[in-house]
């Protein structure tokens, strides 16, 4: 008898738990995150950390919303390069140190339309281990400067 009030209390618990109400994770809750800017602007990012992914990245993108950007997370600090190679829209380019600070800002980096991606300018110079794009002038209309702390 007293195994089955035991484990008549242990399914009431079980049934108990699974009541809680609890929104389902989308699928952009897997693969986006906000990132909080220092004057309380948020944006949803793409997180991207594949090297094929990060690769690709903004390639044959017609557009992007005023909201959302792509953050690369690289494994480790470094000097990350990349490109503007088959992108259409203009981008600012946030190199981000491990301690989320901004390290390097590109400006209204233009898309590349060259044959090949090796004649493409390259940008990156600072110690970085994430980067963000997002809407060319972006950067300059939210007034970030080198050492704003990001948050995400």
């Amino acid at each position: 008898m007293r195994i089955q009030t035991f484990l008549a209390g242990a399914v009431f618990l079980l049934l108990a738990g699974c009541a809680k109400e609890e929104q389902a994770a989308t699928m952009e809750d897997l693969t986006t995150r906000e990132v909080k800017f220092p004057n309380g602007t948020k944006i949803r990012a793409e997180v991207l950390y594949k090297p094929f992914d990060m690769a690709r990245g903004m390639m044959f993108r017609d557009s992007l919303a005023a909201d959302r950007g792509m953050l690369f997370i690289n494994k480790t600090a470094g000097v990350h390069k990349s490109w503007m190679y088959n992108l259409r829209i203009p981008l600012d380019i946030i190199y981000i140190d491990q301690n989320l600070h901004i390290a390097e800002i590109v400006a209204n980096a233009p898309p590349c339309k060259a044959e090949k991606a090796s004649q493409c300018p390259s940008y990156g110079t600072a110690r970085s281990q994430f980067m963000l794009e997002v809407n060319a002038g972006f950067a300059a209309k939210h007034n970030l400067k080198i050492g704003d702390r990001l948050d995400f």
